[in-house]
């Protein structure tokens, strides 16, 4: 195969090794998490815990994507304080362009210094950077301006706020220059049995071609065998009129 092109599967054969190897690169980082878990008892872990591991998957429809990296706090994560995130993002999508489908591949890498405030029932983390992103396609697409490798700046926030006692809001925002592409999210939740956050939740991303939403429902911070879960569904619909359904899984861990 030559170098830089995708092997030449077509339809449901794709989406179908696309989700298998999704599903095992979750595995694996699961695994990866796991072995980052410090040997302390977990509450005097996270009381002192500089790291945070994180890792996901999201499959809808026309792709699926792997995601994983982790945020360091050289104050502690409870304290205010410079901080530094590392993103790694890869997947495969079909899109339509010029009458034709396209199955695309992208690989992203981003390194993001910022900085942590934090207050009882409020964290906000703000961070910019350098963002590298390389998209390939088939049959190949020239007039892609997100074709090959691209290199760019990448900011964003993470906010997470408690103005109820058993309520919370919460919204990110990650964009970049490459392609104008953006991820958004906002959600809020109801805390239930003292074990999760249970609400609705907002999406949309894209770039200067293609737009996406997503309605769903999510559950957030779900402790089980050490581990601090996520997890969404719902509807999405974007700008190649191509409606379904949406599921995405997190995974995270402190030390």
């Amino acid at each position: 195969m030559e170098a830089g092109k995708l092997p030449q599967y077509r339809g449901s054969v794709v989406m179908r090794r696309v989700v298998v190897c999704t599903v095992a690169a979750f595995t694996a980082a699961m695994v990866w998490c796991g072995l980052a878990r410090a040997s302390e008892p977990e509450r005097e872990t996270e009381a002192a815990a500089h790291l945070l591991f994180f890792s996901g998957a999201d499959v809808w429809r026309n792709g699926a994507f792997m995601h994983g990296g982790l945020l360091y706090a050289y104050q502690g994560l409870n304290q205010d304080g410079p901080v530094f995130k590392l993103l790694l993002n890869g997947g495969l999508y079909r899109f339509q362009s010029g009458g034709s489908e396209i199955s695309g591949r992208q690989v992203m890498g981003a390194a993001l210094p910022g900085w942590r405030w934090t207050a009882p029932g409020v964290d906000l983390t703000v961070f910019a950077g350098l963002d590298v992103q390389d998209h390939r396609y088939v049959p190949d697409d020239p007039g892609n301006r997100l074709r090959g490798t691209h290199l760019g700046a990448r900011g964003g926030f993470d906010v997470w706020y408690e103005p109820l006692q058993n309520g919370m809001l919460t919204g990110s925002a990650s964009l970049s220059t490459v392609g104008k592409s953006y991820w958004t999210r906002a959600a809020g939740g109801w805390r239930l049995f003292d074990a999760l956050w249970l609400g609705p939740e907002f999406l949309a991303c894209g770039d200067d071609t293609y737009r996406q939403l997503r309605f769903g429902a999510h559950v957030t911070s779900l402790r089980v065998l050490g581990y601090e879960w996520s997890a969404g569904a719902g509807w999405v619909t974007d700008s190649d009129k191509r409606d379904g359904l949406y599921g995405r899984v997190g995974v995270l861990v402190r030390r």
